[in-house]
């Protein structure tokens, strides 16, 4: 169509008909030959109004086929003609084929006829040969059909389910359908589910009484093999003893001593359940309880052979899950701590089972199933003890539950099942265990001490020398008294070492076997807490409340000397019993833990000891303050007390350490030098003389001899410091003795002969001194004979009595504040005896003149702004003291500064005391 457009497009508007027309039928039987859709040319031939040339076109197309046609018409009558020639010449043929088939079929007709009557007897007689081999073949399966059921009747009689189905699955299978007889056939369709039936029902009865077996055999086998994981468990406990008294040896080098670590083989039962039967089923009856799952592999087994094993596997299952369930049921009735192993053992056989038909039972059960039934059960243990723990007061019934827990976790951790869970339940709930073994401890503590008579304790036997000292590591010495041994403590000692080592080993106890392995830290911790709340707070308070005499004080002081030792055996203890190397716990050492009562404990006894040297020590009220004489062996006061002191020492030195015996000695014998000052001090000494000083550096001597003469007791640098302990006495006593008291007005001299006097005390009591002489001292007194040379030094020291001086100062800051009340303080001391005054820095080359008693402002144009000041302070007879002030801009404050500064040294030289304000 296209192309007749376009056609139509080049034609030239002038008419040419016949091109025109010659050109469309040239077009249409191209068309027609090709098999092209003529439509166009049919709208064509009307939408132009001439449809007759479109029919003439075609009548046209129709001619020109025509002799074509006729060409092919008469092309293929010549091969038919050729054809009918053909057949002809065959007719004849078949003729005289025909004629002699009808003379071969007449021969063979003749020849044939006796041999087909002799085949017609053959097939009758081989009809009869089948019907007979039929009948037999029928019988022989009646026969064999009827010995299976038999043998299956046989099977079913003697409960040997899977032979009895192996004949029922052949009869169905193989003589079924061949069976003749329709009688026996119906007999068989009727009986084979029948005894499907029957068989299927028994097993499940036999399946039900294992169920009902098993409970109580996993019960069994749980404790067997929790009993077994104990067993271990103390095999390995006895071999860390010996291994830890093998690093004892070691350590304390005893080389004759031979030792081996022999590890003992496991005797017990082990492999529970692992012996199993070698027949079809296995695992039929193992080890000692009985571990029988031969019920169960065959009602699997049967199952499996009758096609159910998909619906015996979700039953078993579900079966177990609720024995399982009811397994958690703890009973309101009986007491968790009665019933807890039957408990766990009842959960840990039911996993050993599980475990074993995991491995053993094909596909009865997977190992996602196990895993689901041991999550349930975990998270059903830890509720439980979550919330028996929390109702549980009792820090052994704790205890007991955790071991038999961390039993159970390591008996199931050997069947690969992960108990972190249950372990954590034990570590969440450490704190509240070792809060109730304090407490219990602090009872048991309590009624120790309350039980001791302060007594030192009496050993008769050896045994009880070593289950009293020597199982503590208390002894002073490794050789074996003489007995009856008379302890230097009492049986406080050994009670509360008892305590506290039970206290280590139940912590270690309830630490071991919890999942972590690290744990002498937390021992450590609660160890501490035992030893210093605990035990130092008895102590302290049976101290305070129960100690009334010096024999009592004195034995809980050698008491808390052997604690002292004790203690250090409490921490090896826990760092052997923790799996800790010795060395390490030597090398971090802390301080005393019972310190506090040691500290009580000596100042009860210095206290109580004290109060005995009172006594002693009013008889120096007969002193004769004014004597004419001096005594020549001293005073009686000091006689009796050192008589008291030397008593003291041989009984003390029985039974106190050497250093806490030099410490309470110390204590007392300070105690008297101030009771001798504060005799002189007090208001019952009116007036005395020189006599009676030199009465009281007697008596000082003989206290200082029994000092001394304590050296072979103590060492010389302990009986030198007891010595020290009299400083005060016999420095006032040289003093008063002194031709020459101006020097404690020198802070060099003062500071090295009389550092231990108070000023304050020289004061009142060189008031009291009378002496008739022309002693240098004499100008002490107030009311001597005539005046001394050196009265100007010594109306200062009088003057220097306790005088409150306050100074106020106001300025931007603290610092500036402080100085101006500093700097009014300096002022008032200037009508005491003390000038001061100020002068800028000189210049290089100037000289510097302090002016006494100058405090006016003064200035030095010479010197820049910034430059220091400096403050000098000047007393009679002990010099001259120059301090600078800080470098500031303002001369005023930098003078201020000085002055503060200067009250500081004035307290350092001891010539006033700062107190009572903010300076």
């Amino acid at each position: 169509m296209q192309a007749s457009k376009a056609r139509r497009k080049v034609v030239p508007t002038a008419a040419d008909g016949d091109s025109g027309d010659k050109l469309d039928q040239l077009l249409l039987s191209a068309a027609i030959c090709n098999g092209e859709d003529l439509g166009p040319f049919v709208r064509k031939a009307f939408s132009s109004g001439h449809p007759e040339t479109l029919l003439h076109h075609l009548r046209h197309f129709s001619k020109s086929k025509e002799s074509e046609i006729e060409d092919v018409c008469r092309a293929h009558y010549q091969d038919f003609i050729t054809a009918v020639d053909d057949l002809r010449s065959l007719l004849s043929d078949v003729d005289s084929l025909k004629s002699a088939l009808s003379s071969s079929n007449s021969q063979l007709q003749s020849v044939a006829g006796p041999l087909l009557s002799s085949l017609d007897s053959f097939v009758e007689a081989r009809h009869v040969s089948r019907n007979v081999a039929l009948a037999l073949d029928s019988v022989s399966t009646c026969v064999r059909l009827t010995e299976l059921c038999s043998r299956s009747n046989l099977y079913l009689s003697n409960n040997d389910f899977y032979m009895a189905l192996k004949c029922v699955d052949s009869i169905e299978r193989e003589f079924l359908d061949k069976t003749p007889s329709s009688t026996l056939r119906t007999m068989l369709e009727k009986h084979i589910p029948a005894i499907r039936s029957h068989i299927e029902g028994q097993v499940k009865k036999e399946f039900g009484d294992w169920l009902v077996e098993i409970r109580i055999v996993s019960r069994n086998l749980g404790q067997l093999a929790i009993g077994q994981a104990s067993a271990a468990r103390q095999r390995e406990e006895e071999l860390r003893m010996k291994q830890r008294q093998a690093e004892e040896q070691s350590r304390l080098s005893l080389r004759d001593c031979v030792y081996a670590l022999e590890e003992e083989d496991d005797d017990g039962l082990g492999g529970i359940g692992d012996e199993g039967n070698k027949d079809g089923y296995s695992n039929g009856g193992s080890g000692m309880l009985g571990f029988d799952l031969t019920p169960l592999y065959r009602a699997y087994h049967i199952h499996q052979t009758l096609g159910l094993e998909d619906r015996f596997k979700p039953f078993y299952f579900e079966t177990r899950k609720l024995q399982l369930t009811s397994d958690f049921q703890v009973s309101s009735m009986t007491p968790f701590l009665e019933s807890h192993q039957t408990f766990f053992a009842q959960i840990a056989g039911f996993f050993i089972v599980e475990d074993r038909i995991l491995r053993t039972g094909g596909q009865l059960i997977t190992k996602m199933e196990v895993e689901n039934l041991w999550d349930t059960a975990v998270s059903k243990m830890c509720s439980v003890l979550e919330d028996q723990f929390s109702r549980m007061q009792t820090a052994n019934h704790l205890l007991l539950i955790k071991d038999y827990v961390s039993l159970l976790g390591v008996t199931l951790r050997g069947y690969g099942y992960p108990v972190d869970a249950l372990l954590d339940v034990l570590s969440k709930h450490r704190d509240k265990y070792h809060e109730l073994l304090l407490s219990d401890c602090r009872k048991q503590i309590a009624e120790a001490l309350n039980a001791d008579k302060f007594e030192q304790m009496l050993m008769k036997k050896e045994y009880e020398y070593s289950m009293n000292v020597l199982s503590f590591h208390i002894q002073t010495s490794d050789i074996v008294p003489a007995f009856p041994y008379v302890a230097p403590f009492s049986s406080t000692v050994p009670d509360c070492c008892r305590i506290v080592r039970s206290f280590i080993e139940d912590s270690v106890s309830y630490m071991s076997y919890g999942g972590q392995l690290d744990f002498y830290d937390v021992v450590k911790k609660y160890l501490d807490r035992l030893l210093t709340e605990v035990l130092d707070g008895g102590l302290l308070k049976i101290i305070n409340s129960s100690i009334h005499g010096v024999s009592q004080a004195m034995q809980v002081a050698a008491n808390m000397a052997v604690l002292e030792r004790a203690c250090d055996f409490f921490f090896r203890h826990a760092a052997q019993l923790s799996g800790v190397p010795l060395r390490m716990v030597e090398r971090s050492r802390r301080q005393f833990p019972l310190n506090k009562a040691r500290d009580a404990a000596e100042e009860m006894l210095s206290g109580l000891l004290k109060q005995k040297v009172d006594g002693f020590m009013t008889l120096i009220e007969n002193v004769n303050w004014m004597a004419d004489d001096p005594p020549q062996n001293g005073n009686e006061y000091a006689n009796e007390v050192i008589i008291y002191l030397e008593t003291l020492v041989s009984t003390a030195q029985q039974i106190l350490p050497v250093q806490v015996l030099k410490r309470v000695l110390q204590d007392v014998l300070s105690h008297i030098s101030e009771m001798i000052v504060g005799a002189l001090l007090g208001e019952s000494v009116k007036r005395f003389n020189i006599n009676a000083i030199m009465g009281i550096d007697v008596d000082v001597r003989l206290l200082e001899s029994f000092a001394e003469n304590q050296a072979p007791l103590l060492t010389e640098a302990d009986a030198n410091q007891l010595k020290a302990a009299l400083i005060e006495a016999r420095q006032l006593s040289n003093l008063l003795l002194s031709n020459h008291p101006e020097n404690f007005l020198n802070p060099v001299i003062r500071e090295r002969s009389y550092n231990a006097l108070d000023y304050r005390k020289v004061v009142i009591i060189s008031e009291k001194l009378k002496d008739q002489s022309d002693r240098l001292f004499g100008t002490f007194g107030t009311r001597g004979y005539k005046a001394n040379p050196k009265k100007k030094s010594l109306d200062l020291l009088k003057n220097l009595k306790d005088v409150l001086l306050v100074g106020d100062g106001l300025g931007p800051n603290r610092k500036v504040a402080k100085g101006k009340a500093a700097l009014h303080l300096l002022k008032e001391l200037e009508g005491r005896g003390i000038s001061s005054s100020k002068r800028r820095k000189q210049a290089p080359g100037s000289v510097g003149v302090p002016s006494s008693l100058d405090l006016e402002k003064t200035t030095n144009p010479s010197q820049s702004n910034d430059s220091p000041t400096k403050s000098s302070g000047s007393i009679p007879d002990f010099g001259v003291i120059e301090l600078s002030g800080d470098q500031r801009a303002d001369k005023k404050s930098s003078f201020d500064s000085a002055a503060l500064l200067m009250l500081y040294e004035l307290e350092r030289q001891k010539l006033l005391v700062i107190g009572g304000g903010d300076v």
